[in-house]
């Protein structure tokens, strides 16, 4: 069997920094017991800000005032007669709220099952009862009633928690403000043990229904560490958080290490306001997935082909200036008197591109998906370093990432201490390490599987340099293998053609075809925008022209893989594929297999008469 494996680390980002004040895997075994020595550490300073719409101000509270709650809500899970394992679900935008409610549990040994809001009411009952959860808090009497009415057994649950008043009386059903006690009581010692569960996270489950992964304190304390020994964070940070807590990415990377370290965390206020609450912000961390920077990408590239001539002559040297000083910067070339622009060009281009971002971003580290090398290097060279890391839920969930002083945009860095990676067969990636899960929860089926020993199975195709930098080639359940016995990875070219700002949503098609087909989601604005300067009358997608035109922007954008591949026919639309309606995962991957059984007869028709494979 073959191997190829790498134990090579970055620096340690915390060796000699005297100014941080990080909580060790030494100094604290759990994560309440990181919780509780950061309060002691940092009583007065500000942990948490996000907005109050009874103000219409921002509200930060200290680490103290934080404990205080968390008091209170112990006292109130141990009136409840909740014990140690007892599992505990929590569906609630990102906030202090959600915090609290973890850290309380957490102190107590409970198990925290993260919900996503997005999630469809039938996932979120199917969570609850999988979990055997016997308390649930959600944001509103909404959700709860949609969960509630969408016939799942929900036998398990003892108390649902709503933050606004319930809208019919039932026996389970309590709002917060009349369960919570008005004092809490100090509790010197957590009930957990590192190796003890803390959380089960399902996973978005892409393909049937989704899998309970059990994390130790253990787990996530060591991996939130370790990031830091990687990228470390300062007191004097700001993170805008905005993925959701129930990704495990935004949770040990966005709300735990920044714990370890005392800098603040302000909660966005939602999605719409992303770009009002960076201005407001001003933050100088952030935990991200490719879309926001992808959105923002096109964005520039769009105003720049509305634009003059000269801002488009501006900006290309911009980029080469930047990305050349980049290179120098990393050591991969010299020094050239072309870097003396870099100065003019970042005050007439670059610094108002990153004042968009607030203007005070240090470090963005950005995983969950891959992230287009165009992309990375377009803010690189404008001078937001963008850090691309790998992970999955079931390793806590960060495998390896770029460093400032290690970054190669076209990998997914190098692994974090103390993670073991290698190579196996099939090009499959292994890891290894404190970070990698117990299990499946009530799965062990799944658990055999996933596992070799104490190596993780990833399921993703990769490769390991000899610097230790890894790559990440696709997913091997991804792989299409045409009907002449090409083999295609679908995940890099969707991501390539998702670049065209008129694209929105790309799923490549040909498993046993004679060629490769796309379906596509459309924007109607740059649509009708392109319409309208071509000269087109109301034309339809499927007209001769329209898929030509398609086909050729589809074209465009993939020019730089292989030959081979090339994309044939096309399918668009504007109704996008979402959430509700099943065709994505509540962290927004494709549900290819959904999506095939929607379109299944507008597939049919793409390959209708086409099953041979032509030379």
């Amino acid at each position: 069997m073959p191997e190829h494996s790498s134990n090579i680390y970055p620096n340690d980002a915390l060796a000699g920094a005297l100014r941080l004040d990080t909580i060790t895997t030494s100094d604290a075994s759990t994560l309440d017991q990181a919780f509780r020595e950061r309060v002691r550490r940092s009583p007065e300073k500000m942990a948490y800000c996000q907005f109050d719409q009874a103000s219409d101000s921002w509200s930060g509270r200290s680490w103290a005032e934080i404990a205080t709650e968390v008091e209170r809500w112990q006292v109130a899970f141990r009136e409840q007669g909740l014990q140690k394992g007892d599992r505990v679900a929590i569906c609630h935008c990102n906030s202090i709220e959600w915090v609290i409610f973890d850290q309380a549990a957490l102190r107590l040994g409970l198990v925290v099952v993260p919900l996503y809001l997005d999630d469809r009411p039938d996932n979120i009952a199917y969570v609850i009862n999988d979990s055997l959860a016997k308390l649930v808090l959600f944001e509103s009497a909404d959700q709860w009633n949609a969960v509630s009415e969408s016939g799942n057994n929900l036998s398990a649950l003892k108390t649902v928690l709503l933050t606004t008043p319930p809208r019919q009386d039932s026996a389970i059903v309590q709002q917060i403000d009349n369960w919570l006690p008005e004092q809490g009581l100090h509790f010197e010692r957590g009930m957990a043990g590192p190796d003890d569960l803390a959380s089960i996270v399902y996973t978005s489950g892409t393909s049937g229904r989704p899998k309970g992964v059990m994390l130790s304190h253990k787990n996530i304390l060591s991996n939130a560490y370790s990031g830091m020994r990687s990228i470390a964070l300062t007191p004097d940070d700001r993170l805008l958080s905005f993925l959701p807590l129930s990704h495990t990415l935004e949770r040990t990377v966005g709300y735990y290490a920044p714990l370890l370290s005392g800098s603040s965390v302000y909660f966005n206020r939602s999605i719409p306001q992303l770009a009002e609450d960076f201005q407001e912000i001003r933050p100088t961390a952030l935990v991200s997935v490719p879309r926001i920077f992808e959105r923002i990408h096109n964005q520039i590239h769009n105003n720049l082909r509305r634009g003059s001539q000269l801002n488009r002559l501006l900006f290309k040297d911009t980029m080469e200036v930047g990305w050349n000083y980049f290179q120098y910067s990393q050591g991969l070339s010299k020094w050239r008197p072309q870097l003396l622009l870099r100065g003019l060009l970042d005050l007439l281009v670059a610094r108002g591109i990153r004042t968009k971002l607030g203007g005070d971003l240090r470090l963005a580290v950005v995983g969950g998906a891959p992230l287009s090398l165009d992309v990375s290097k377009t803010f690189i060279s404008l001078g937001v370093p963008l850090l691309q890391g790998y992970g999955l839920t079931e390793a806590s969930p960060v495998v390896s990432v770029n460093t400032p002083s290690c970054n190669r945009p076209d990998s997914i860095g190098l692994p974090l201490r103390g993670v073991e990676v290698k190579i196996m067969e099939n090009d499959e990636l292994w890891v290894r390490g404190e970070n990698v899960m117990q299990g499946y929860w009530q799965n062990p089926d799944a658990t055999e599987d996933t596992m070799s020993g104490d190596w993780l199975k990833t399921g993703d195709r990769g490769s390991i340099d000899a610097e230790g930098y890894i790559r990440i080639i696709g997913r091997i359940k991804d792989i299409l293998v045409l009907a002449n016995g090409e083999k295609v990875a679908p995940p890099e070219i969707e991501a390539a053609i998702e670049r065209e700002p008129m694209i929105k949503q790309a799923m490549v098609l040909g498993e046993g075809k004679a060629f490769l087909a796309v379906l596509l989601v459309l924007d109607p604005g740059e649509w009708r925008q392109h319409c309208n300067k071509a000269g087109w009358d109301d034309e339809s997608l499927s007209s001769e022209r329209s898929q030509q035109f398609l086909l050729d922007l589809v074209a465009a954008q993939i020019h730089e893989f292989p030959g081979y591949i090339q994309i044939r026919k096309v399918r668009a639309s504007f109704i996008e594929w979402t959430v509700e309606s099943g065709l994505l995962t509540p962290t927004y991957k494709t549900k290819r297999a959904a999506v095939k059984k929607y379109f299944a007869q507008e597939i049919e028709e793409l390959y209708e008469g086409h099953e041979v494979v032509e030379n």
